[in-house]
């Protein structure tokens, strides 16, 4: 990496250096925050104390998320699609009376 950068994240009591784009701090930096609140938030509402099991269970609260606004987003991409096909339609009708 050309301009790279060094930076350090902790992740269930772990530090993890990393070499990275300039660029990609800013999320790296948020992720390892959001993964820390979830951790804590799983340790306090489960009583969970093994960090496999807590850090299992936050991969799947993300890969859930990420699914579901696929498919969210394919939904509103059907809908988006069935509205302007209606709206060539009227157009057309239009057009051709």
């Amino acid at each position: 990496m050309a301009d790279s950068l060094k930076i350090k994240v902790s992740i269930a009591n772990r530090v993890y250096p990393l070499t990275i784009n300039p660029d990609q701090e800013e999320g790296l930096r948020k992720a390892a925050k959001k993964i820390e609140a979830m951790i804590n938030q799983f340790e306090q509402n489960y009583s969970v104390r093994d960090k496999q099991d807590v850090l299992a269970m936050c991969a799947l609260q993300f890969a859930s998320q990420v699914e579901q606004k696929t498919i969210d987003k394919a939904n509103v991409s059907e809908e988006v699609e069935l509205k302007l096909e209606a709206l060539n339609d009227i157009l057309h009708q239009h057009l051709s009376a």
